[in-house]
């Protein structure tokens, strides 16, 4: 089984599961003058609540193998340029988090609104220059808000054919 399918049943099972809580709550009990929608109330919901943990316990066997294949699989992603080999997980990190934090972090390089300026301070004086000085270099700033912009969505692509064709590492 790929990732991709573990994944797609992970969440077919997550429904299933909520259909049947949806059948349990509907039909757990009834007044007296009612008549209950099935002959074997008792037994329909014992097998639903059963099957609600079949489906579960096959969902954390299911995710456990998703992290095993993340953990254990290396992916080279082209990034500004360089091969960058890093796991899945590391992967998944990545694009879920830390690119952002990356990003958001270069863009606090700024001249905080800073003006250079000439000032008279006093008449018949020449008037004082003031100047900007960054401790930064503005291009590499750039250079590196545009990497970090674009990476989310080259790992998206990367991962989208990773979970297609890695096979699931099971237990």
């Amino acid at each position: 089984m790929k990732i991709i399918e573990a994944m797609k049943r992970v969440k077919m099972n997550k429904d299933k599961i909520a259909d049947l809580r949806k059948r349990i709550a509907a039909s757990s009990a009834n007044l007296s003058i009612e008549t209950p929608l099935y002959e074997n109330t008792k037994e329909k919901i014992a097998e639903w609540l059963q099957a609600c943990t079949d489906t579960s316990q096959d969902n954390v066997g299911l995710l456990v193998s998703i992290q095993r294949t993340n953990l254990a699989t290396p992916v080279s992603i082209e990034i500004g340029g360089k091969q960058v080999t890093k796991s899945i997980a590391e992967w998944v990190w990545r694009r879920r988090e830390y690119a952002k934090m990356d990003m958001e972090t270069w863009a606090h390089l700024t001249d905080r609104n800073l003006r250079e300026q000439r000032v008279q301070q006093s008449t018949g004086a020449e008037p004082l220059e003031i100047k900007l000085i960054r401790h930064y270099d503005p291009a590499a700033r750039d250079e590196k808000l545009a990497l970090y912009r674009d990476e989310p969505h080259i790992i998206d692509a990367a991962l989208e054919i990773v979970n297609a064709t890695t096979e699931l590492i099971e237990a």
